[in-house]
């Protein structure tokens, strides 16, 4: 058990902080205990938790996407457009997800063959997604997405669980795999940890940074998804500022911003305990413009907590180095 509690530390932090989110709303206002209210949590924790997911491999490399709030408007309303061209349903999906891996896959190589700045580059696309999006819907939302289509990632398996949610956690357990049983995640974590280190032992990375980027796009693309079969409409507006959400919820996760750390258990508890934070607030009353609030303060605390965390881990390291020598 403590063995445990030492490799998931940050998570079980999480964790605990999610059940006193929980206890705290629920003493001040027992309506945040409903069922009704629960399922809404979770249903909003879906699309920050896809995004985040997505976030976090680009994270572990030491980069960032801030352009993935206009590629969820853009990737939606070109689902939407789809949906009501009645292009078959497999084919949907596959072409919404090769778009979405295109996406990403275009930021990668902005980043690895053009050689700029992850902030810069990602700061540029989310610019050209967001205008493509006013583009191709002429500035107004695309409706009338037909039900079968909705009900590929909306439909209701019970009262309080949706395919979405579902599809969520899927992702989730996929994401892990590939980021813990694989080369790629591998050398992705290579990467974040000491990149010219990774380049003098073989790994690829221009490659691999332009598939995680390929990958976390996946993420954003399940999030329009999900959006447009919940909504029914693909709104060129959409996802402003959901970026930061996807950010906040990975690195309430304990994903370094500085790279080379996370996994995607804690960006899927972050994700749930940022929806218990915004859902919490809208159930007391507080105006909605306080969540940007404390969007930003939620990103500031959850980088200074990974900090700290990493400052005591040297330090024991550093101890335990001290006494092995005594200890002989």
């Amino acid at each position: 058990m403590k063995n445990f509690y030492r490799q998931y530390r940050r998570e079980c932090s999480v964790f605990f902080a999610i059940v006193l989110t929980f206890i705290l709303f629920g003493l001040l206002n027992p309506m945040y205990f409903t069922a009704s209210n629960i399922s809404t949590i979770i249903q909003q924790s879906v699309t920050y938790g896809l995004m985040g997911i997505g976030m976090t491999g680009v994270i572990i490399t030491g980069g960032i996407d801030l352009s993935v709030g206009s590629a969820l408007a853009l990737l939606a309303c070109l689902s939407a457009q789809l949906a009501k061209a009645g292009v078959p349903v497999p084919i949907w999906i596959l072409l919404c997800a090769g778009l979405g891996f295109m996406m990403g896959c275009f930021n990668g190589v902005l980043i690895s063959k053009l050689h700029l700045q992850p902030f810069v580059a990602t700061m540029g696309t989310m610019s050209i997604y967001r205008g493509l999006a006013y583009v191709i819907t002429g500035g107004f939302p695309i409706l009338g997405v037909p039900r079968h289509y909705r009900n590929v990632f909306n439909a209701r398996i019970s009262s309080s669980l949706t395919v979405a949610v579902l599809l969520f956690f899927a992702f989730a357990i996929i994401m892990t795999i590939v980021w813990k049983k694989t080369k790629l995640g591998a050398h992705t974590y290579a990467i974040g940890g000491n990149e010219e280190a990774a380049r003098l032992s073989g790994v690829r990375i221009d490659m691999t940074k332009i598939l995680v980027y390929g990958l976390g796009m996946l993420g954003t693309m399940l999030a329009a998804m999900v959006l447009v079969g919940r909504l029914g409409t693909g709104d060129p507006s959409t996802g402003q500022g959901y970026e930061l959400d996807a950010i906040a919820a990975a690195a309430i996760g304990g994903t370094s911003m500085a790279g080379g750390r996370g996994n995607v258990l804690g960006t899927v508890l972050g994700a749930i305990l940022f929806s218990a934070l915004k859902v919490g607030l809208i159930v007391m009353g507080v105006d909605t413009f306080y969540q940007f609030i404390v969007t930003g303060a939620v990103i500031v605390v959850a980088a200074y907590l990974e900090i700290v965390q990493g400052k005591l881990l040297s330090n024991r390291k550093q101890r335990a180095t001290q006494e092995a020598p005594l200890q002989g």
